[in-house]
């Protein structure tokens, strides 16, 4: 099919997207009655992604049942949110307070304006359902709490256990001349300048699982969520030992490693909270490369494996793939790593990508879904370029360091573009935020 074809094929099937109430019907019917959906974001910092993905969970709350949000975020600092919106602190705590764990760099992902709304409105839901309905939960499913998580095991224990928290304090000692640099750790560990942690972080694991049934009968005083909470922390320190020391020995491993660990993290709350709670339905949060089929992309030839493609494959048809798109506008980026946050110019999409594609529709934003369309499917399954913008944006080097060939319709059930996008907007903003970038045309665009 001709690109002139196809754009008017998607024009002709695109749900433009207006404000109203009905834009999300099409996406609700899509996900009928799956009980995973996976929302993607096509950079880490921009503004419509979090909103959109806020406003679509809200009705996937209330309209479809769906009964937790995981977040590609640090499990303890999620947990913080976790407690706060299911009613467990005081109340003088406020959504800010909630959001305060998010401190390690890039803390604008979870520690902004967008969050903190779809937070409060998390917080207010739950406090309005009727007594002994159950609560909406929040949660991290990421791997590089290491220290966070070791701080919240020795805690734990020392309150219920002080024996217990010795033995831990002791395992994990190993880490301790690495400061809190766990690339530091992982480096002198994969080539033989220190021993490994491995060994002491597993049997600190298997300790806490063989004492988690005499801390669950101990007084009545332990609810079972602190110690899912606290066992979580352990498998935490268990998979970012093995991460870092990966990480050293190609991408592709580390890569795998992460998304495997996300994804079993996904599987032990979908298991958890069925046990406890009854059965469960997740929306997941995370970067389209997460989220996306990776068998639809060169991550494939890689070997890389990704979130999206293990749940499909894990779940089948009660899994719901949606992607999200930008062409221009300004992202909340850093240019290296641990930098401060900036507001970037994001450059107009490369010629025979498909956000340049989705330009060409000249729809300010709409939602595109490709079931039920052979025509649209198989026009978006040769192989495009596709953007990718993380935490860092270069767009002096924008075609190698963000662009990636995909097969859009295999990729996602339906996507969302926004043609302008904006940068979401840190709670704490930097200088170099504030000032922000001038467009490219300057000072031709003053």
């Amino acid at each position: 099919m001709s690109d002139l074809k196809l754009i008017e094929e998607i024009r002709n099937t695109a749900c433009p997207l207006t404000g109203s109430a009905k834009d999300f019907d099409l996406l609700l019917d899509l996900v009928g009655e799956a009980r995973f959906v996976l929302l993607g974001e096509a950079t880490h910092g921009t503004h419509e992604f979090y909103r959109l993905r806020g406003e679509i969970t809200k009705r996937l709350i209330q309209q479809k049942g769906f009964h937790a949000v995981a977040v590609e975020a640090d499990w303890p600092d999620a947990y913080r949110v976790n407690r706060y919106v299911r009613n467990g602190y005081q109340d003088e705590m406020t959504s800010v307070d909630a959001l305060s764990g998010f401190k390690r760099f890039p803390s604008w992902m979870w520690r902004n304006a967008d969050v903190l709304d779809f937070v409060g409105w998390l917080k207010e839901y739950n406090a309005d359902l009727p007594k002994g309905r159950r609560k909406i939960g929040f949660y991290g499913m990421d791997l590089y709490s290491l220290y966070a998580s070791i701080q919240a095991i020795i805690h734990f224990l020392e309150k219920i256990d002080p024996e217990a928290a010795k033995r831990a304090r002791y395992r994990y000692a190993c880490f301790e001349h690495f400061g809190e640099e766990p690339q530091s750790y992982g480096y002198a560990a994969n080539f033989g300048l220190s021993e490994s942690c491995e060994d002491e972080v597993i049997s600190q694991l298997l300790d806490l699982q063989r004492h988690a049934v005499i801390y669950a009968q101990r007084d009545g005083r332990l609810a079972p969520d602190d110690l899912f909470y606290i066992e979580q922390n352990a498998k935490v320190i268990k998979s970012a030992e093995e991460y870092y020391r990966t990480m050293f020995r190609g991408n592709v491993a580390s890569w795998n490693l992460r998304d495997r660990y996300m994804v079993s993290t996904i599987d032990s709350l979908v298991n958890y909270l069925s046990m406890t709670e009854g059965p469960t339905k997740i929306v997941i949060w995370a970067h389209n490369s997460h989220i996306g089929d990776a068998r639809a992309t060169e991550m494939n030839r890689r070997g890389e494996i990704n979130v999206g493609q293990i749940i499909r494959e894990e779940y089948g048809h009660d899994v719901v793939l949606i992607g999200f798109t930008t062409d221009t506008g300004t992202v909340t980026a850093a240019s290296d790593w641990d930098t401060p946050a900036e507001r970037k110019q994001v450059r107009s999409a490369l010629s025979g990508s498909f956000e340049a594609l989705f330009h060409e529709v000249a729809i300010p934003s709409f939602s595109l879904i490709f079931q039920e369309n052979k025509a649209l499917q198989e026009g978006l399954q040769d192989p495009r370029l596709e953007r990718a913008i993380g935490v860092i944006y270069l767009p002096q080097s924008e075609r190698i360091s963000h662009y990636f060939l995909a097969s859009l319709s295999d990729q996602f059930d339906a996507v969302i573009h926004i043609d302008e996008s904006r940068a979401v907007e840190p709670l704490e903003r930097s200088v170099e935020w504030q000032m922000g970038e001038e467009p490219e045309t300057y000072p031709f665009a003053v």
